[in-house]
């Protein structure tokens, strides 16, 4: 499953970035790993590619395809992992519209127009994978979503309201829907995924887990998916979400 050619965006801290350190760890590491960032400094010496990407800039993103479909050659990319987010401070009371556009453009407008871009590379290598079904090394998209954008089992405003955030991973979970309806012809796997509760900036030191756990349990999780996780927000454990 490591050896794929794989993205994932937000690799500058959180997260993203232990993806990219756990994933260049493994015995059997992928054999690309671009992490896209807004400052890739420091970076290089880690992962064969890196280099800046701004979700919500097209250009950016245009500009990262190219230079992604240029170093791979002919070869497509495998898994798309979309990470890159913000979580702004706000309650019913307190946000604005500029809140919660700003947020939507990253949250979920940022992802939509990575997948537009990175597609041909993602229908590439879905045909050119000797698999059959759903994978992850086939060719997967996998959207970072939150326990805060279930409908079926939300946390209470006390402990979550950061209202922006949690509407814009509501609709990051419809557009992994849509994407599964549409690009299971092609091959390739749509799945969103809670990480849980993490110590990261975004889910202070009073998250229940740290981010090496959670990323242990998120590459546990992907190298374990297939069709029933198509369309469906899994979290860190591979249970289902209900949105």
């Amino acid at each position: 499953y490591f050896k794929p050619m794989c993205l994932v965006t937000g690799a500058n801290r959180g997260i993203g970035l232990e993806l990219v350190r756990q994933l260049v760890g493994k015995p059997n590491p992928p054999e690309w790993l671009f992490a896209t960032c807004r400052d890739p400094v420091g970076m290089q010496a880690q992962v064969r590619s890196s280099f800046c990407l701004l979700t919500k800039d097209p250009n950016s993103i245009q500009a990262a395809a190219k230079e992604t479909a240029t170093r791979l050659g002919g070869s497509g990319l495998n898994l798309l992992i979309n990470n890159a987010g913000v979580m702004p401070e706000s309650t019913l009371e307190s946000v604005t519209p500029e809140d919660m556009l700003d947020v939507y453009k990253i949250n979920v407008v940022g992802p939509m127009l990575m997948t537009q871009a990175f597609l041909p590379l993602l229908k590439k290598a879905a045909q050119r994978s000797p698999q059959t079904g759903l994978s992850c090394s086939k060719a997967a998209i996998i959207n970072v979503s939150t326990i805060g954008g279930s409908i079926g089992n939300a946390p209470s405003m006390a402990t979550f309201s950061v209202i922006s955030y949690r509407c814009s991973k509501i609709a990051l979970n419809m557009l992994t829907r849509c994407q599964s309806l549409e690009y299971k012809k092609d091959g390739i796997l749509c799945t969103a995924l809670h990480p849980g509760w993490v110590k990261t900036e975004l889910g202070t030191e009073k998250a229940e887990l740290t981010v090496d756990e959670s990323v242990r349990g998120i590459l546990k999780v992907l190298s374990s998916l297939s069709e029933e996780h198509h369309g469906i927000v899994v979290d860190w454990k591979g249970r289902t979400v209900p949105w």
